[in-house]
């Protein structure tokens, strides 16, 4: 018994230590007059985890910093519009050797690993640029120029990369661009690498998976407004660099601003595996679709053995469900692509690179980092359906999956990008969907209308306070998170209700391995705390409007459609592209949009006949369709008003619609715009 105390005394007594050089020595002052310091708990949580994961292992560092050449003088790469696009130097702190209480151990590690910038050789031919952006963008030294591997999220760092690889290896054309996959960080920054006159003569091949063009736009095209808002939660936009807030996306820091393009390919891989030789560099392409990306492909270089892993192998546990919103993916096929190249390309393999992260070198390396990953992704989704087909449920699954302890042991299969919480409920939501079972939870009641009996059967809101309070002061975050939503869903105005959830969520963003969960806590408390901050968009990027097939137009415009101020609206109408020979029947009925291509209704109330050309012109703001018609650019045979009856029952969206309650920020309402064609049009998002 005395030795039981004195053991506990002992531990009070470094817990109190702890928290005393954390706060004088380790840890910034907090950027919220509101944020709380971590708690013992928390610190408790943080010094577990440095005493029992494999901290001893270093060789993620010895890869990251292996082939460094050399990094530019400056941190800091500007918008061309004047504003920063990239600024490494906000994440200094974590280079000054201190651990962070407010941050998970195994997130600092991985926070610092992405802090290489730079230059660096991956193989004689190959080259890297990283830390400019959220991803890679890479180099292959071909017989006359170069051969650029997803150019970046923006211009202006791709941009610069070039720029600093001509300066250090020798000044070369650029004489392909090849894209991994539909996620705009590996595909934005093209018009940063190649030039108009490039783009308008054709000599420089753009090549990427069957399928890019559509994936890129359309996967985040249709949700496009819901899925900013998310990201500003996931990717931690809105938070300041610091230790208690921003620290890491766990593939890089975070997404380059700047002047997003897209353009289409040249040359399209169709096949499973696809040999091509580019400017005397052999390369042989494997198609994985439906892994990371809907559309996505791997390259081997077989003169030089080595193996571009795009983004299906990086250095952590992937999303199977991106947190921002996107299809659910295969945890299956993800697990049989990597198993393929593990036996097709292998075998051979001496080096391994890859659109974030650091390389791989050495044969037993990489056939290490393959099979593990491989493994994976199959046993999450093995042992998942295991469990689903025992009833475990989706709101059960993520308190009960584990991965092997041998996994947890190699720290680049780490719940980073994708935890292991959201990962496992995204298979059983692949296979069953988002229902358990319960007939309760079939079609429950709105969070809004189901709280305020919460709180009146726990007694009202003061008894919720003071058991929320009582919760948080023992380190039982999740319990108290649970009972104070209720209270804010009940009462939304109630700030104080709203400051101790955001408590509760701060001690939980410290604790969070995966820089995704931790962020999400964080921006939470941050809007709980002081309102949502607004954020603003561009939402005519040039590139994206020409990209998008006037079909995908239609289905966006049907989306902005309110149903509600459709009702007993009937008619059709004919849409014509006379430059690209394309005809569109657009319908409407039941208070829904539909269109069909190539076909015209005989009965139309209106046909529209319009270039394509100048279709984008009235998307870009530059013209406008009854601007058009005047000087014979457009022809509208009909009743040109059901185009004012579709126009009145558009909606324009909120990008900073509420998440948390009563963290609306005061701005209006954007008004629906009265020209149809001139409806938003969404920008792509990352990975």
């Amino acid at each position: 018994m005395t030795l039981n105390l004195t053991k506990d005394l002992l531990r009070v007594a470094l817990i109190i230590l702890l928290t005393a050089f954390s706060s004088a020595a380790g840890e910034t002052k907090h950027f919220d007059s509101k944020g709380k310091p971590p708690s013992k708990y928390t610190i408790e949580v943080q010094q577990k985890a440095r005493n029992t994961m494999p901290f001893a292992d270093k060789q993620d560092f010895t890869e990251a910093k292996k082939g460094f050449i050399a990094a530019p003088n400056y941190r800091k790469i500007m918008q061309d519009n004047g504003g920063v696009s990239w600024d490494m130097d906000k994440w200094d702190f974590l280079l000054e050797g201190k651990d962070f209480d407010s941050v998970h151990p195994s997130l600092q590690r991985q926070a610092i690993l992405n802090m290489e910038y730079g230059l660096y050789e991956v193989t004689p031919g190959i080259y890297q640029v990283r830390g400019f952006d959220l991803a890679n963008i890479s180099f292959i030294k071909g017989k006359t120029g170069w051969i650029v591997m997803d150019p970046l999220t923006v211009k202006e760092t791709a941009r610069a990369a070039l720029d600093f690889v001509n300066e250090k290896l020798g000044k070369r054309p650029v004489v392909a661009v090849i894209i991994s996959h539909s996620h705009a960080d590996h595909f934005g920054g093209i018009r940063g690498v190649i030039s108009e006159e490039d783009i308008k003569s054709g000599r420089v091949p753009i090549i990427a998976p069957k399928g890019f063009l559509e994936e890129a736009i359309s996967e985040n095209g249709f949700a496009g407004t819901a899925m900013i808002r998310r990201k500003s939660y996931t990717y931690g936009d809105a938070l300041p660099a610091s230790p208690f807030g921003h620290v890491d996306c766990s593939i890089g820091k975070i997404t380059a601003k700047g002047k997003a393009g897209i353009l289409p390919p040249t040359k399209v891989i169709e096949q499973p595996i696809e040999e091509l030789t580019i400017d005397g560099v052999r390369m042989v392409f494997q198609s994985t679709p439906g892994t990371e990306a809907p559309v996505e492909m791997n390259t081997w270089f077989p003169d030089l053995k080595t193996f571009w892993a795009a983004e299906n192998m990086v250095g952590t546990l992937h999303n199977l469900y991106t947190l921002r919103g996107a299809k659910t993916r295969d945890a299956r096929a993800w697990a049989y692509y990597i198993n393929e190249a593990l036996y097709r390309f292998g075998p051979e393999a001496e080096v391994m690179f890859t659109a974030h992260s650091w390389p791989r070198w050495g044969n037993a390396r990489i056939q290490e980092v393959m099979r593990d990953q491989r493994d994976m992704y199959a046993n999450h989704n093995n042992q998942v359906l295991h469990f689903a087909n025992q009833g475990v449920t989706i709101n059960q699954i993520h308190n009960v999956y584990m991965p092997p302890q041998s996994l947890q042991q190699k720290w680049y299969t780490h719940g980073y990008h994708g935890s292991y919480e959201h990962n496992s409920r995204a298979v059983i939501n692949y296979y069953l969907g988002y229902w358990d079972a319960n007939p309760a939870t079939l079609a429950p009641l709105s969070p809004e209308d189901s709280a305020p009996l919460y709180v009146t059967m726990m007694g009202g809101a003061e008894k919720i306070l003071t058991k929320g309070r009582e919760l948080i002061a023992q380190g039982k975050y999740r319990l108290a998170m649970e009972i104070l939503n209720k209270l804010v869903y009940a009462e939304p105005k109630n700030q104080v209700a709203k400051d101790l959830l955001a408590d509760a969520f701060e001690q939980l963003g410290y604790q969070s391995e995966s820089p995704s969960l931790r962020n999400c806590y964080l921006s939470a408390a941050r809007e709980l705390r002081n309102g949502a901050k607004q954020i603003h968009l561009d939402t005519k990027a040039p590139d994206f409007i020409r990209g998008t097939s006037t079909g995908l137009l239609l289905d966006l415009l049907a989306i902005q459609i309110d149903s509600r101020k459709a009702g007993g609206l009937k008619f059709k109408f004919n849409l014509i592209h006379p430059d690209i020979n394309q005809r569109f029947v657009v319908e409407m009925s039941n208070a829904t949009l539909t269109h069909i291509a190539g076909y015209q209704a005989k009965d139309a109330d209106l046909t529209i006949t319009l270039n394509r050309a100048d279709l984008e012109d009235i998307m870009l703001g530059k013209a406008k369709l009854a601007e058009l018609a005047k000087v014979g650019k457009a022809k509208l045979d009909g009743n040109a008003s059901v185009l004012q009856q579709l126009a009145a029952t558009c909606e324009m969206f909120d990008p900073m619609f509420q998440i948390m309650p009563g963290t609306k920020p005061a701005a209006e309402m954007p008004k629906a715009k009265e020209e149809v064609f001139e409806h938003d049009t969404p920008r792509m998002h990352e990975p």
